[in-house]
């Protein structure tokens, strides 16, 4: 019975527990954020791989969903190397003083199931270079089962996350009203996010 007890107390929470804790940190490396900005003179895009965080999520209690997804600030990356730096430093994102850009996500609503996806509307709060603003972003979730095996030859479940959502650089303090011409205000990201729940 002792043996029993122990088991069911720390068995991974992906065979007993609801919900189950999905890990967004991709031992592949796949896992990315695509940002695009679109000025008057000039359009600027980039990719970060940096990703972390764990979500919370019942399939059986979708509204319930919860949990942080971290973004490395330093693994933003842009073609131009002059741009990254400029876009790394202080006047910018700072990176070495704001190193992490974090979404706080508290529930959904408005949740519509479409075949295997859900798709809600995502509550919950964005910080950037320690500013935080309550935020509201389309999501769509699929729960795939199972089929963790399939993609990181572990047993266990997947949830994919994907969103597109815009946020403005001067709700977050970042040179507000300057460079309108060659940075957009307006920043269009793209998540397409996988995690994990093994089940051993």
């Amino acid at each position: 019975m002792k043996f029993i007890y122990s088991f069911l107390l720390f068995a991974p929470l992906c065979i007993f527990g609801s919900p189950k804790s999905f890990d967004f940190k991709d031992p592949k490396g796949v896992n990315t954020i695509i940002f695009q900005l679109d000025a008057l003179l000039e359009s600027i895009s980039g990719s970060a791989g940096g990703i972390s965080g764990i979500i919370s999520y019942d399939p059986t209690k979708p509204e319930s969903t919860k949990g942080t997804i971290v973004l490395d600030a330093s693994s933003l990356r842009v073609d131009n190397s002059v741009l990254q730096e400029h876009m790394h430093g202080e006047g910018w994102l700072h990176v070495s003083k704001f190193p992490q850009i974090v979404f706080s996500l508290s529930n959904l609503r408005n949740i519509k199931t479409e075949a295997r996806a859900l798709k809600a509307t995502a509550e919950g709060k964005m910080t950037i270079r320690n500013v935080t603003i309550i935020m509201e972003v389309p999501v769509e979730l699929t729960y795939l089962e199972g089929l963790l095996e399939k993609r990181n030859k572990t047993p266990g479940d997947l949830l994919v996350v994907r969103s597109k959502f815009k946020v403005k650089r001067d709700d977050f303090g970042i040179k507000p009203g300057e460079y309108l011409d060659k940075v957009a205000n307006e920043i269009e990201i793209s998540i397409n996010l996988a995690g994990a729940c093994p089940t051993q």
